[in-house]
């Protein structure tokens, strides 16, 4: 994983995801990053879940480091609320209860041996084929998952067989520094 980040670049990418959200509502266009230089203009993978009331109501990101990190946030905040299409759009309303949790991704590597797969440690990209899926590290442990079933999961969430873990279907993990309001 790339350099951590300190307490205090948490609290701003938080702040900049709920600056995001609440432009948005406000005008319907993307928030400007006020950020100028530093960590935060690192090109990152970052994930932005958000919550209402304790119900997941949005979660998207982009798994590789595709943009700096302030602009991943900003749009996947947006994006979050706006297009994950498992849940109804998120409504302004529900910004006063909502929170954020943030993500920033380290680079997949491919394992060769599924029990190098460390629940609680390691997220999971499971592929074959045109099937991708991705389930953060934080995922398993909220549900009390071992091995075996985060992994069965994964093919899952790629629209694969429950069991294609042990038929082929590559294996990547990642860690993640998460963080959250």
């Amino acid at each position: 994983m790339s350099e951590p980040l300190t307490p205090e670049e948490e609290h701003t990418c938080l702040k900049l995801a709920r600056q995001a959200l609440e432009h948005y509502f406000k005008t319907g266009d993307p928030l400007r990053s006020p950020v100028k230089s530093g960590i935060l203009k690192d090109k990152r993978g970052a994930f932005v879940t958000l919550t209402v009331d304790g119900d997941l109501r949005g979660c998207v990101g982009y798994p590789l480091p595709v943009k700096p990190l302030d602009d991943t946030i900003i749009e996947m905040a947006v994006a979050a609320a706006s297009q994950d299409t498992r849940f109804e759009p998120l409504e302004a309303k529900e910004l006063a209860r909502l929170k954020i949790e943030i993500s920033v991704l380290g680079l997949p590597e491919s394992v060769s041996d599924p029990r190098q797969v460390e629940v609680g440690r390691h997220g999971i990209i499971v592929s074959k084929g045109f099937y991708r899926g991705l389930l953060l590290p934080q995922v398993p442990v909220e549900h009390g998952w071992d091995r075996e079933t985060f992994l069965s999961h994964g093919c899952l969430k790629a629209g694969l067989p429950r069991e294609e873990w042990k038929r082929g279907a590559q294996i990547e993990v990642f860690t993640a520094q998460v963080f959250s309001e």
